[in-house]
């Protein structure tokens, strides 16, 4: 049975986000097809976490090949969409020290619970479990479409530089 929420992802207004795209833009460096964060609606700085989301619309890139007539979010997808809040977390507030890049070093327990498909909100929330300075972040993460956990897991981030 899946855990319970790490926020209460309910309370928030996605209409009105706290950072929209540009302002995710201004600290993630994903564009075009790979930007997978509509917008950000709370940080929690004492629990070190974060609630975003990603208008999951008929235009996404994946559509045409997974699956043809049965469009079906890739979970590759439901990750980065994953990596990329919590990568805006570690770089906004510097929590590693190093890189000039947060990339995937790892995932572990993701779990796929029900199928996301286009024309939904998908909302993400994530917070830090453990920070090595200057090597890893290590976050959990789950992802709700119509109040239904639809994946979850851990993930750990480590600097890369250019």
């Amino acid at each position: 049975m899946p855990a319970q929420p790490l926020f209460d992802y309910t309370q928030f207004n996605y209409d009105k986000p706290l950072l929209d795209l540009n302002e995710v833009r201004k600290v993630n460096p994903q564009r075009h097809e790979m930007e997978q964060l509509t917008g950000i609606v709370h940080i929690d700085r004492e629990q070190h976490g974060l609630v975003g989301f990603k208008e999951v619309s008929n235009d996404e890139f994946w559509i045409k090949g997974h699956m043809p007539g049965f469009p079906l979010m890739p979970g590759v997808m439901l990750c980065e969409a994953a990596a990329q809040l919590a990568g805006f977390y570690a770089r906004k507030y510097d929590l590693l020290g190093a890189g000039d890049y947060l990339g995937f070093g790892g995932m572990n327990d993701v779990r796929f619970r029900r199928p996301v498909y286009p024309d939904c909100r998908l909302i993400i929330c994530a917070r830090i479990l453990k920070v090595r300075p200057k090597r890893l972040a290590e976050f959990e993460f789950q992802g709700f479409v119509d109040d239904k956990m639809v994946y979850n897991g851990t993930m750990i981030g480590v600097p890369i530089s250019r």
